[in-house]
C-alpha cells in the first residue's frame, strides 16, 4: 500500500504513542507541530521514565540558540546513575542556520546514540526546517524519526473533552463540545484552559452550548469567523460587535482583514465547489485547509449565500487590503468601513 505524507506523519505520531505505552521509546526524535498539548505531553512522558531522584544526572536539557558540538557529545555519552536510560531535549536548534562542519558533528554524533539514550529535538519558537532533498542534509536527516503533533480530529478532540468534563463530574453535550472545538481552533492547550474555565463556572451537571458561549473567551481567527458569520447574515449590530471585540483584542487591523479576507475567498472557493457539485474533502485540498472542522464550518457557511455575493464581499474585501496597504489613513476606519458595505 503507498502511504502519502500525512499517513506517514499519522503512523510516526501513532508509533510514538505505542512506544511511549510500552516503555520503549526510540533513540532519536524531531518534534513539532501546531498541537502543542501533545507535543508537551510526549516530552513529560519520557521524562517520567527517568527516576525522580536521579533527572539531574540523567535527564539534560539542552538551549538550541547556544547549542554546540560539545554539549550534544557530552549530553549523549553520559552514562545513566542510578537508572536504565537518559534523555536528552533540545529545544528550538535553527538547522537552516548550521554550517557544514557542525552538520558533519551532528551526523556523527547522532548515528551513534546508545541504546539506553533518548534524545529529542523539539520545536516551539523555531521552525523545524531540515529539507532532506539538500545532498548535505540527506544523511543527517534519514536518522530522526519526525513526529508531527497536528489539531486532532472533531470525534478525538469529543471524546477527549468528555473524559475531561467526567473527570470533573460534568457532562458536555455534543453542541457544546462541537462549539467549544470551534472557538478554541482545535487546539487541546486552549481548550483544556477553556474547559477549566467552564468546570468552575457552570454549577449544573451538564454543560451547554449557552454555557460555552458565555465563559469561552474565542481565539482570534474563531472571533474572526464569528465576525463572517454575522457579516453573511447581516445582523449590523452583531458584526459591528465582533469587530469591536477583535480590535479590543488588541489585533493589528491588517492581521484582522487578512484574516477576514483568507475566510471570504475560503467561502468563495466552497460556493464553487457546492456549485460544481465538489465535496467537502475536495473543497479542502482546494482551499488547502487542513481540518475538517474549520472546513465543514466554512462548507455549512456557504450553503446560507449565493455566488454573486461571495464574490462581491471577496472583491470588497480585496479593495480594503490594497487601501490598507496603499494609504496613511486610518487602520481602523477602513476596516470599519468595508464591515458596513459587506453588510449591505
Amino acid at each position: 500500500m503507498a502511504y502519502g505524507k500525512k499517513d506517514q506523519e499519522n503512523e510516526a505520531y501513532q508509533k510514538l504513542r505505542a512506544d511511549l505505552k510500552a516503555g520503549t521509546p526510540g533513540r532519536l526524535y524531531v518534534f513539532r507541530g501546531e498541537e502543542r498539548y501533545l507535543l508537551e505531553n510526549a516530552v513529560a512522558t519520557l521524562r517520567a521514565m527517568i527516576p525522580e531522584g536521579t533527572r539531574e544526572f540523567n535527564h539534560h536539557r539542552l538551549e538550541g540558540r547556544t547549542l554546540g558540538a560539545d554539549d550534544l557529545q557530552e549530553a549523549v555519552d553520559a552514562l545513566p546513575v542510578f537508572a536504565e536510560r537518559t534523555l536528552t531535549e533540545v529545544w528550538d536548534y535553527d538547522f537552516s542556520k548550521m554550517g557544514e562542519e557542525t552538520r558533519r558533528d551532528f551526523t556523527r554524533i547522532l548515528s551513534d546514540i546508545p541504546d539506553y539514550a533518548t534524545v529529542v529535538f523539539a520545536f516551539d519558537t523555531v521552525e523545524y526546517k531540515l529539507d532532506g532533498r539538500v545532498n548535505a542534509n540527506k544523511e543527517l536527516k534519514k536518522l530522526f524519526t519526525e513526529v508531527e503533533f497536528t489539531v486532532q480530529s472533531d470525534y478525538d478532540l469529543t471524546k477527549w473533552l468528555a473524559k475531561q468534563f467526567a473527570a470533573a463530574g460534568k457532562r458536555l453535550d455534543r453542541d457544546a463540545a462541537a462549539r467549544l472545538i470551534e472557538m478554541t481552533g482545535g487546539l487541546m492547550t486552549t481548550m483544556k484552559t477553556e474547559a477549566e474555565k467552564l468546570i468552575s463556572y457552570v454549577p449544573g451537571e451538564t454543560v451547554t452550548v449557552r454555557d460555552v458561549e458565555a465563559v469561552v473567551t474565542p481565539t482570534p481567527d474563531a472571533a474572526v469567523w464569528e465576525l463572517t458569520d454575522a457579516l453573511l447574515a447581516r445582523k449590523n449590530d452583531l458584526a459591528m460587535e465582533k469587530l469591536t471585540a477583535l480590535i479590543l483584542m488588541d489585533e493589528a487591523p491588517h492581521k484582522i482583514l487578512y484574516t477576514v479576507s483568507q475566510k471570504l475567498r475560503q467561502l468563495l472557493i466552497a460556493k464553487l465547489c457546492q456549485e460544481n457539485r465538489t465535496d467537502l474533502e475536495g473543497f479542502m485540498k482546494l482551499a488547502d485547509m487542513k481540518y475538517r472542522f474549520q472546513a465543514k464550518a466554512v462548507f455549512d457557511a456557504a450553503r446560507r449565500t449565493d455566488l454573486p455575493r461571495c464574490r462581491t464581499m471577496t472583491e470588497l474585501a480585496a479593495d480594503t487590503a490594497l487601501k490598507l496597504n496603499s494609504t496613511s489613513g486610518d487602520d481602523r476606519a477602513l476596516l470599519t468601513e468595508l464591515v458596513a458595505r459587506l453588510l449591505l
